[in-house]
């Protein structure tokens, strides 16, 4: 099926992006405040006796005759307004730990939303209060803590000053996703109470759990803001003000906190695990494997701002499975990163680009880490050693890694040593500038001579001013027998203000461009893309309707063949989202793609997509409900044309919490598809549910189901926490192909038992 002509769609499309986003203007929120532009100060004051971790604030001693800040002011849902309900915050510290107490005052208690106490479940659907520092007041980087009223641990780095285009940083799950960084985990310690005046929450952060500058005396001056969620209300307020485009991320509009005295840093921390599992495959009598390992992780601070990790025997079982995916195209997925050694400090090594909100845009990581112990065929490979040292050296940003892999004889896969180079310089303004080498060498006697492969990159971000930043990258290879055509370059523009949101992107990598230790999407191509976003507030007075706000969009994404300027893909999306004050939402959208296929391909088994042009238009809706209500509802539907037939996709989802402890979510994914090689059905389903005893004590499943594997899988999980994320977990693992069960086979399962413990030689052990 030819290609047809966009030249009679080119002036519709024009048409509807005209009209979604100039006529609702009438429509806007004149009433919405302007932010304050002047940045609050709090001092912290030093304490000789420490308040006890129970939550309760206003009873306890300790807290008497320390200051109190308050007065914060809301961007959601009516940006500049006062706070519908008080906040008072107090900071004290003694010479080893930074403490935090904070009352949310609340004439409604009864009305508090707790949705989950797991360790970092979202703070969004629930009330919520987070903390972040900018330790060395660069205005790019810090740590963040947070907790709701069930007392959960919630915290993450910021790397770097981004954000997405969507205002918030995002969970680290590559290279590209440089901003906040979820899944770093530190010790320390939280507790929350709820009372006839709202709740409470007090914070024990031990100062050799954060980064901060040397000093020989006085006291040090760190950037700070606080977020309260006031989740009945769907109220979200700052301390610092900040305009309704930004999150607690942005950094260069933190308040101030003074009269900081932290000591020496002196951080050395011993982490041994032992671990018992035991397998039994699918493959008849006598096929149960036991195996005993142990291993160690190291921390030491080189310096106040310079850290050492090293790992000896390195053991993930304790992370959970991916999330199975659905490939209905010719490209590779991305399955995130979720070891904990590989996710703290993610962000300094990120470098990389991908365009979101559009299928057809690639995406190219320089460095992806979940590259190092797995085989080319998926599997796994022991990790013997390694050891990265990061940190702040100056004004410089620098990290080094160096991993060693073993090899599996039996299966013919080779040892591989990883090597990763990074420093970079942040300036004012939210720019930066670095360098990045990654290396890949075969090592051991399954390994050619010569195997080897490198990644080198300059990259950097430029913030024009408030509102917009340049981000750009060079990237070459070196790959024994690629010569030439080995380079991969972006640049991108964004734009980011209350009511508008854009960017424009260029990405291109040669035929050459083989980054081993990264991921690339697609290979040699030519890629652009363009955005633009708008918000438009309603007025309460006049909205009978209770809409909130509309967001009018437009996209465009084309990918074009590297060598003969051929387009290849096309992604063409025009949508409106529409928000209701009771935060359920519906997106209506319209998709108009091109693809152009080379080489005839399976997309299904004995259906073959053969070589053509393909040019189809799609009808999208999106629908869910509050997602902080105890059940809520998502769907997503797309119906349109697909490589010469049609396709209809659903994806539904329902969610349910009983309490904060015990939530459940099943969704399903149904692709049906006709095309002239023949009809299929894909079916992808979830189920996954947690309980949690305790916020440190969680127990929980996610069980999978996928046809076009024809498998079933089952992950069990039951940890209990200590600090840094160490502790016992229980993992137990069962996969069930159908192939098997027909001919009377077990499934594949597994055991695993593993108890690490964090010796902190430096501090007191605190309990649990």
């Amino acid at each position: 099926m030819p290609i047809q002509s966009s030249a009679l769609r080119v002036p519709v499309l024009l048409a509807l992006c005209l009209c979604a986003l100039v006529i609702p203007a009438q429509a806007q929120d004149t009433s919405a405040q302007t932010p304050s532009t002047e940045r609050p100060t709090m001092a912290a004051a030093a304490l000789l006796t420490p308040p006890t971790i129970d939550g309760n604030v206003l009873d306890d001693d300790a807290w008497t005759g320390v200051a109190l800040t308050t007065g914060f002011t809301q961007t959601e849902p009516v940006s500049g307004d006062p706070a519908s309900e008080r906040t008072e915050i107090r900071i004290a510290f003694t010479d080893d730990t930074l403490y935090i107490g904070v009352i949310c005052f609340d004439r409604d208690p009864d009305g508090i939303i707790v949705s989950d106490s797991r360790r970092d479940a979202s703070l969004s659907d629930t009330d919520s209060f987070q903390v972040i520092f900018d330790t060395f007041s660069d205005k790019q980087n810090g740590f963040v803590f947070g907790t709701n009223p069930a007392g959960i641990e919630y915290d993450g780095q910021v790397a770097g000053g981004r954000e997405s285009v969507f205002g918030g940083g995002a969970r680290f799950q590559g290279g590209s996703s440089a901003g906040f960084n979820l899944n770093w985990d530190a010790a320390w310690q939280v507790a929350s109470v709820i009372g006839d005046f709202g709740w409470s929450a007090e914070f024990a952060i031990p100062f050799r759990t954060l980064r901060y500058p040397s000093m020989a005396e006085g006291t040090q001056t760190w950037g700070v803001n606080f977020q309260r969620n006031i989740r009945r209300h769907n109220e979200t307020v700052y301390w610092a003000s900040l305009d309704r485009n930004l999150s607690l991320q942005r950094l260069t509009e933190a308040g101030t906190l003074t009269n900081l005295s932290p000591p020496a840093q002196k951080n050395f921390k011993l982490i041994p695990y032992v671990l018992g599992q035991s397998r039994r495959l699918p493959t008849g009598a006598g096929s149960t494997t036991n195996d005993a390992e142990f291993g160690l992780d190291l921390k030491y601070s080189l310096t106040p701002a310079l850290t050492l990790d090293a790992t000896i025997n390195t053991d993930f079982a304790q992370v959970e499975v991916d999330e199975q995916q659905v490939n209905l195209d010719r490209f590779n997925l991305f399955f995130p990163e979720k070891r904990p050694f590989f996710l703290e400090n993610a962000g300094l090594f990120a470098v990389g680009a991908s365009a979101t909100g559009s299928r057809a845009a690639p995406r190219v990581d320089l460095f992806f880490s979940r590259r190092i112990g797995l085989g080319p065929g998926g599997e796994v490979l022991p990790i013997e050693a390694g050891a990265r040292v990061s940190g702040k050296v100056g004004r410089y940003n620098v990290g080094v890694i160096d991993m060693q892999t073993d090899d599996l004889i039996g299966q013919g896969v080779q040892a591989n040593n990883y090597a990763v180079a990074r420093v970079s310089r942040e300036f004012g303004s939210r720019s930066s500038m670095g360098l990045l080498a990654v290396q890949r060498k075969g090592t051991g006697g399954l390994a050619p001579d010569g195997d080897e492969n490198q990644t080198y990159a300059l990259d950097g971000q430029w913030g024009i001013d408030e509102y917009n930043t340049v981000q750009a990258f060079y990237a070459k290879t070196d790959t024994p027998g690629k010569e030439g055509d080995d380079h991969a370059a972006h640049l991108r523009v964004n734009h980011s203000s209350p009511n508008w949101r854009a960017f424009v992107n260029y990405l291109e990598a040669a035929p050459n461009f083989n980054p081993e230790v990264g991921f690339l999407s697609r290979e040699a191509f030519k890629h652009g893309s363009a955005f633009l976003f708008r918000t438009v507030r309603f007025k309460n007075l006049d909205n009978k309707l209770r809409l909130k706000e509309a967001r009018p969009h437009a996209s465009y994404s084309g990918v074009w063949d590297y060598q003969t300027g051929t387009l290849q893909s096309q992604y063409i999306h025009i949508d409106s989202h529409w928000e209701w004050f009771g935060s359920s939402e519906l997106h209506t959208g319209l998709n108009l793609t091109e693809e152009r296929v080379t080489e005839p391909f399976e997309i299904a088994q004995g259906v073959i997509v053969p070589p053509g042009e393909y040019s189809h238009d799609e009808a999208q809706i999106v629908f869910f409900t509050n997602q902080g209500a105890p059940l809520s509802f998502n769907s997503r539907t797309t119906v349109g044309g697909f490589f010469g037939g049609d396709r209809i996709t659903t994806n539904v989802s329902l969610r349910a919490r009983t309490s904060e402890r015990l939530t459940s979510e099943v969704s399903w994914n149904h692709n049906n598809v006709n095309l002239p090689g023949g009809d299929f059905d894909v079916n992808l389903g979830r189920l996954r549910v947690s309980y949690s005893i305790t916020p440190r004590m969680l127990v929980q499943t996610l069980v999978q189901y996928n046809d076009r594997s024809d498998q079933v899988s089952a992950n069990l999980r039951f940890s209990w926490l200590q600090d840094a994320n160490t502790g016992l977990f229980v993992v137990y693992n069962e996969i069930d192909e159908f192939g098997f069960r027909e001919s009377f086979l077990r499934s594949d399962r597994s055991l695993t038992v593993k108890y690490s413990y964090l010796f902190d030689v430096f501090g007191r052990k605190r309990g649990n």
